[in-house]
Formats: C-alpha cells, structure tokens, sequence
C-alpha cells in the first residue's frame, strides 16, 4: 500500500464518526443540510442515466462512497438498480453499512484498485471526492474508472469550485478537508481526456443559498456561468 493510500485512509477513517457533524456546521453559510447537496447531485446523475437511456436494474458505482450520503437518494430514484459503494476508508464504509445495510455492496479501494471486472459498470460517478485525492494520482484513478466502466457509460464527477470565494472559504476552514487540493472544471476536463475519457461538458451548480432559495428556478439557466459552488463534469467511457 502506498504512503499516499495509507494517509487518505487513516484520514477518513478518523473523521467516519463525525462526518455528517462537521459536514453540516461547515455548510451552515448554505443554510441547508448535508442531504440537500447529496439530493441535488443524485437529482441530476440519475436525468443524465435517464437520457441515456441506462438500465434501471444496472450496476452503479459510488467512487469514495463516504459514509454513504448518495445511498439513500440514489436508491429512492433508481430502485431497482445495484449500488456499489467503493473507498480507502474501512471506518467509513463500516458507517454506510450501519446506515443502509445490504441496500448497497460495499467495496475497499486498495491500493487504488477497484475489485471489479473490466467493463462491468453501468455508470458511476464521484461526488466531491478527486480534490481529496493527490493530483498525480488523478490519472490513475480516472483510468481505473474507465477500465471498470462499460463502453459509452457515464461518470459525473461533481467537485468544489475554486473559482468561487464562498466555497475556497468554506473548504479552507473546514476539517475534513485539511489535505484537499481544489481542482477546476478545466484541469479536470483535460485530465478525463488523457485518461481516454469523453469529457462532454460541465455544469456549474449551487449558486443561491437557503435565504435566497426563490431564485433556485433560475439556476438552470446559469450553468454556463463558472461561479456556482460546485460543478459537475459530465464523461463518457
């Protein structure tokens, strides 16, 4: 196991108890809960299986799965397809299953491998997860991504803005992200590429907080506009 490896995972495993507490007071500028941006991103992964046209019963994989935020929102949209929750932190999936028990498979990265066959995922995605992991292990981990991903499948990978104020704030005062590393919409998109993804456009999200949520309808309009807290990159295996 590599130094890195063995960091991420001794780090997760050391916030699994605490994660919705602090995820929550670090948001608290939103004036929304932990489950609003888990609902969102869920929202928007499971319009784009949708368009798509994926299988309702397919196999969809949950990369840095957490203490398992999506489970529930993901399920509650898609319920009859196969979840496969997937992190370096042993704690934290331990704390998924407690939540969800078997309405999810859960799966260790070790040694950044997913233990999974080549091309045997019908869409996968990774909700805040790559600014937690080393930029020169970026590579890596989106090519094992596109190697357990059958031809065409999607991934959404949803990250912090760092074009936007409020989230380096947010980001740079919170715990759980001591170690983080920010990455843009563009790095991103270029490293999809040369990983042999489609990398087909991104969506920025999260523009208005709670107070202001009467001007959340317009959002849709604005997701050319890189200022939204989060973005969310839309790929192709």
């Amino acid at each position: 196991m590599s130094c890195e490896h063995r960091a991420a995972q001794a780090e997760f495993d050391r916030f699994a108890a605490d994660y919705r507490e602090l995820h929550a007071r670090n948001i608290a500028l939103s004036g929304e809960a932990p489950e609003y941006f888990a609902a969102y991103k869920m929202r928007d992964f499971a319009a784009e299986l949708d368009a798509l046209g994926a299988p309702a019963d397919g196999t969809y994989l949950d990369f840095g799965s957490g203490v398992g935020a999506s489970v529930r929102p993901f399920l509650e949209l898609r319920p009859r397809a196969r979840l496969l929750c997937a992190d370096v932190s042993a704690a934290s999936l331990a704390a998924s299953w407690r939540e969800h028990g078997p309405r999810a498979r859960y799966l260790m990265i070790r040694d950044g491998r997913l233990p999974l066959r080549d091309a045997s995922v019908d869409g996968a995605f990774a909700c805040c997860v790559f600014h937690h992991i080393p930029p020169a292990q970026h590579p890596a981990a989106l090519r094992e991504l596109r190697r357990v991903l059958k031809p065409g499948a999607p991934l959404m990978i949803y990250e912090h803005n760092p074009l936007n104020p409020l989230t380096v704030r947010a980001v740079r005062n919170c715990p759980l992200d001591e170690n983080a590393v920010l990455v843009g919409a563009a790095t991103m998109r270029r490293r999809c590429a040369a990983a042999g993804l489609r990398a087909l456009r991104v969506d920025y999200r999260v523009f208005f907080p709670a107070a202001l949520r009467g001007l959340r309808a317009l959002e849709q309009g604005l997701r050319w506009l890189p200022l939204g807290a989060q973005y969310a990159l839309h790929a192709r295996a």
